[in-house]
Parts: C-alpha cells; structure tokens; sequence
C-alpha cells in the first residue's frame, strides 16, 4: 500500500499536480479564512436565525476574488494558458457558483434545518468543496 502511494505521488510530480495541489491548499486555506471572516459575523449579528444560508452568498463573492486572483497567478501559474477574453473569467465564476451552491447546500441542511452550530458548515466547506474545484479548475478553467 504505501509504495503504491508514493509511486502515485512520484507521477504527480513531474506532472505539477503536486506542486498545484499544494498551492491550491494553501490558496484555499486563506480563502476560507476570509470566507470565515465574512460569513461568521453575518450569520451572529446580523441576519436572523434561519437565514444562515444568506451569508453564504456575500462571503464565497468575496474568497472567490481573492481566490481569481491568487489562483491563476500562483496555484496554476505553469499550468495551461490565460486568455484575454471574458471565457476563462466565465468559467472560473461557474466553478465557484458550484462551490458556492455546495456550502450553501451545507448551511442550510446544518445550520438552517438541523440546528447545528454556525460554524459546522465550514467543515464540510474546507473538506468537499476545495477538492470538487480543484478538480474543476485544474481540468476546465486553467487547463
């Protein structure tokens, strides 16, 4: 099992998957921060309680134009082209649509519905999503 692992990451790395992953992580990480940042102080002080969901929106708006910026110039900065027209912006907002309406997903089923902690979705929001738009802006929006 474990040399099976590390013949894998062995191919990943002349690939620059490795190195993207890793960017990717810590792009994500700082992305969440302010995600946090954004959504936390919202969903205590000022919408009412069943409305969480609400401040999904505002926050993914704001991690995502950090996260335009700092992916496409340093997660996947040796990986695929840029192009000039409105395309690839295009493409990377549909990505993160898609991220937004999965921790929106997530709010309101644990928060909104079942009652938990404000905090609970961002649990799921730092484990499923970045891995769903990783995959997608690797392949799609930065390929």
């Amino acid at each position: 099992m474990g040399t099976r692992v590390i013949a894998r990451i062995e191919r990943l790395i002349p690939d620059g998957v490795l190195g993207q992953l890793i960017r990717f992580g810590i792009v994500g990480g700082l992305s969440t921060v302010i995600y946090a940042i954004v959504y936390l102080p919202l969903v205590a002080y000022v919408l009412p309680t069943g409305y969480a969901f609400v401040a999904v929106v505002p926050a993914f708006i704001v991690a995502a134009a950090f996260g335009w910026i700092a992916h496409g110039r340093w997660s996947f900065r040796d990986h695929g082209t840029r192009s000039g027209g409105a395309e690839q912006p295009m493409k990377f907002l549909a990505v993160q649509g898609f991220g937004m309406v999965l921790n929106g997903l997530f709010t309101f089923g644990l928060v909104d519905l079942a009652g938990m902690a404000h905090w609970v979705p961002l649990v799921p929001a730092v484990l499923v999503t970045p891995l769903a738009t990783f995959a997608l802006n690797r392949s799609w929006v930065f390929g």
